[in-house]
């Protein structure tokens, strides 16, 4: 059996770059960084940061341009495709991207709405689990619960942008 499927949290790189095909269908381009953490052997905590090419089209592609900035939190979902290409020079290129199938937005990077919190350190609101975080202590009272955080699922319904929680 053969299966292809991505999940990644991270951070938005840089602004996405929004586009138009001669058909009339928006297409986003961005980068998400990822971060993982471990212990070697020495007792010596390490950190590896990897970065990802998304791209996004549709509706969904329209939201990412117009909501995701740098810095931002989002969830991607999708599948890895690898495509090639030759450039100006003749030059036989390769790049290995995230194709979406399904974005959801992260708290907001400014840490706006409810006691104006660093936005460092706070993860994203939106995983399989529930109950307290394993971090350290935080304000988890101020934390919207599973149930307040809308995901964007296009077959079901159209996006307004009043649906949008922030």
């Amino acid at each position: 059996m053969d299966y292809n499927r991505v999940i990644l949290v991270g951070r938005v790189t840089a602004d996405p770059q929004v586009r138009t095909t001669p058909g009339g269908q928006s297409v986003v381009t961005l980068g998400i960084a990822t971060n993982r953490t471990w212990t070697d052997k020495a007792g010596a905590k390490q950190e590896e940061t990897e970065f990802h090419n998304v791209v996004v089209w549709g509706r969904q592609a329209e939201i990412a341009g117009q909501y995701l900035t740098k810095g931002a939190t989002v969830l991607i979902e999708g599948r890895i495709q690898t495509r090639s290409w030759t450039d100006k020079q003749g030059q036989a290129r390769k790049t290995t991207e995230v194709m979406c199938e399904r974005l959801q937005l992260g708290p907001r990077a400014g840490g706006g709405g409810g006691g104006g919190g660093s936005s460092s350190g706070g993860g994203f609101r939106g995983g399989a689990s529930s109950g307290a975080s394993s971090a350290g202590p935080s304000k988890v009272d101020d934390a919207p619960s599973l149930d307040e955080i809308p995901v964007i699922n296009l077959e079901d319904e159209e996006i307004k942008p009043e649906d949008i929680p922030f």
